[in-house]
């Protein structure tokens, strides 16, 4: 008689159904109440959860006791993907979702399936760790159960299966410092984040920094793994809100997150540069920021700037101007500096997008420090510049939906009237001349707010008292910044004010 390869249990092969595979009974002999036999054992038995037939809690597992038979890289033949203790069906259906929905979620900068760093490097990685596998199905999973607003069980049993996974594995150094361990810990800490358990989701960021550290440093893991390192240094970022890795310096050296390539200036441009701003009351470390980025994206208007080359860009300038800024209570810098400071990285919050998690919270935060400063800036009257334009067009942007949004929305209305704006036209000839790089839905995420703003002046363009709109005044004062040229060429050569603000 021919010995059978089957690894399904006798029912289930005699009934032609799936089998899940459990030991020493299956889902659904147990469900069905009969005898449960395995012509072979499968490779990958796994036990029965409690509660499954024996009079238990169905209640999902919880701490380090779930897969303890679990075998790594130990693989179902007839499965092309690692076992869990979830019907296939619904594991189909999960992978479905990750690599048509939740991959494309992750990271909305590439739209493209042939180049989506999800779909190339992390699910083929994924295939083959069981500990990844679990945490990306388990991403898939939390989206279903938050639809249907049903519970999280499904969802929680994945992630005491992950965390049991992952516990094994980091007690082995070799496996510890793997890219699907890191991976996997990044993304628990993005996901209890999310669920607002912020104590876990701190925990699984020091543990990732821990075998970042293992791996010689955040410098280190982005040479051989590229998407490893930009995941852990802004979910980080954005879970514990402040930059947990250093930076390289302008011309990249250093063991931190290094500069791409377009933020090297040429002795031309740096002078062409610091000869429109010299007059700038801003220090040094925000103005070399800010003049570099100016370079970087005139560069990206003449070549191929890929939207990895922007989330780096965008990682390493938050990071840099974080890390520089000073004590709030023993803050000996400039208003004008702050002001520039936090403009800047909201607007670099703002062009990219979403990615991997969402910078909501930390962008409040930033625009809570931002309106201080503001207000700080607006306690001398000053005269309305470019410079305004700039900054409280991405005020209104950065605080959508949030309270301060008002304050904007006020602050904008004066500026308006006393530089005589009357259209988003003239706004965004303003705004392109301090500090603009050119995207697709650029113009699109600015203008309502402005068309909003015109269509509530009762006298679009026409010169109202300043202050009148609210209160406090905001205003850049000529010895602040050099006028552009266009600025020189709207006043003929006479004075570059274009509104004098009144005390």
């Amino acid at each position: 008689m021919r010995q059978t390869l089957r690894r399904s249990c006798t029912a289930c092969a005699k009934s032609k159904h799936s089998c899940d595979l459990r030991t020493p009974r299956c889902s659904r002999c147990i469900k069905r109440d009969v005898q449960c036999n395995y012509a072979n054992e499968p490779l990958t038995a796994l036990p029965a959860a409690p509660g499954w037939g024996d009079g238990g809690s169905s209640r999902p597992l919880e701490g380090s006791g779930t897969l303890t038979a679990y075998r790594f890289g130990s693989l179902d033949p007839f499965d092309s993907y690692p076992q869990t203790r979830l019907p296939r069906e619904r594991v189909q259906r999960l992978i479905y979702s990750f690599v048509h929905k939740i991959a494309f979620q992750y990271y909305p900068l590439d739209l493209n399936p042939t180049t989506n760093p999800f779909l190339i490097s992390w699910w083929p990685l994924a295939l083959g760790d069981p500990a990844l596998f679990h945490v990306s199905l388990q991403t898939a999973c939390l989206d279903e159960e938050l639809l249907a607003q049903k519970g999280f069980q499904t969802s929680e049993l994945l992630m005491a299966d992950s965390v049991s996974l992952l516990r094994r594995k980091v007690q082995d150094t070799s496996l510890a410092v793997q890219d699907g361990t890191m991976n996997s810990v990044i993304t628990l800490a993005a996901i209890e984040f999310g669920k607002g358990n912020i104590k876990v989701s701190q925990m699984h960021v020091d543990g990732a920094i821990r075998l970042v550290n293992m791996r010689g440093g955040i410098n280190s893991v982005r040479q051989t793994s590229p998407l490893t390192a930009r995941m852990i240094s802004w979910v980080s970022m954005i879970v514990m809100g402040y930059p947990q890795f250093e930076t390289q310096d302008d011309v990249g050296i250093g063991d931190g997150i290094p500069p791409i390539p377009e933020w090297q200036l040429d002795p031309t441009a740096l002078y062409d540069d610091s000869s429109e701003l010299i007059s700038m009351e801003v220090d040094y470390a925000v103005r070399n920021v800010f003049i570099r980025l100016r370079s970087a994206f005139q560069q990206a208007q003449r070549i191929h700037f890929p939207t990895t080359r922007l989330h780096d860009l965008t990682c390493f300038v938050i990071h840099r101007l974080l890390l520089t800024a000073p004590d709030m209570e023993s803050s000996h810098s400039s208003s004008i500096t702050e002001c520039v400071r936090y403009a800047i990285i909201l607007y670099m919050f703002i062009i990219h997008g979403p990615t991997y998690y969402s910078h909501a919270a930390m962008m409040n935060s930033i625009v809570i420090r931002f309106i201080d400063q503001l207000k700080q800036l607006g306690s001398t009257p000053r005269a309305y510049g470019s410079l305004d334009a700039w900054l409280l067009a991405i005020g209104l942007v950065a605080s959508t939906g949030t309270p301060e949004y008002q304050w904007f929305i006020e602050r904008a209305q004066t500026m308006a009237a006393s530089l005589r704006l009357s259209n988003w036209n003239d706004v965004l000839v303003r705004i392109k001349c301090t500090l603009w790089m050119e995207t697709l839905q650029g113009e699109d995420i600015f203008r309502p707010h402005w068309d909003a703003i015109f269509s509530t002046m009762n006298h679009p363009g026409a010169c109202t008292p300043p202050g009148t709109a609210g209160g406090e005044l905001l205003c850049i004062s000529p010895s602040c910044l050099v006028p552009s040229k266009l600025e020189l060429a709207n006043t003929n050569g006479r004075s570059w004010d274009m509104g004098v603000a009144s005390p």
